[in-house]
């Protein structure tokens, strides 16, 4: 082998060598490259999992407060409830006392109580559900509990007498009134 021959080999080996780098080098960008953009990808996962996990938390936080506010705006419904059965007792006694005169003197101070009463429950948030003779029949906000024959013919389908009224405690109907309709 001559000189020039070695030096073609030496200088084959050195660009293959050259050339071995170079591949490996780009092989190494390669990785590189795919290493981080599954580092990115992982990245975007956790974030999303952390900004759905805080939206949850939010309406959690949300929810909560709103049920706290609705359960101090009818903490006081279950005593309400109890205590409608004695207005409407209070009630039947005045329209009975009024009908007797001697019991004038009675009367006044049944009135004074029952006032006393009503303004304390509607302090508290009670409210009458207003319902008059002739208004329309709706049972969503009105509880039948017979019908009659009506009197005219302009009042079928409608309210004819009240038996018990219905109370709201803030919003919330608490008691339906309870009506007679006409048929």
């Amino acid at each position: 082998m001559s000189k020039k021959d070695k030096a073609n080999d030496i200088e084959k080996e050195q660009v293959d060598a050259v050339q071995n780098e170079t591949v490996e080098v780009e092989e190494q960008v390669v990785e590189e490259q795919t290493v981080e953009e599954k580092l990115q990808g992982e990245l975007k996962q956790e974030k999303d999992k952390f900004l759905r996990l805080f939206a949850e938390f939010e309406n959690y936080k949300r929810r909560t407060s709103k049920e706290r506010i609705e359960l101090f705006s009818t903490a006081s419904e279950d005593v309400m409830k109890t205590l409608l059965p004695v207005l409407d007792d209070f009630e039947r006694a005045l329209s009975h006392i009024d009908e007797d005169k001697e019991a004038e003197a009675l009367r006044k101070g049944v009135l004074l109580i029952y006032n006393k009463l009503v303004s304390t429950l509607e302090q508290k948030g009670l409210k009458v559900v207003a319902v008059a003779k002739g208004d329309p029949f709706n049972a969503d906000n009105h509880e039948a509990i017979t019908q009659i024959p009506a009197p005219t013919d302009d009042l079928k389908g409608k309210i004819i007498d009240v038996v018990e009224k219905g109370y709201k405690l803030g919003e919330k109907v608490i008691r339906f009134p309870k009506v007679v309709i006409g048929q």
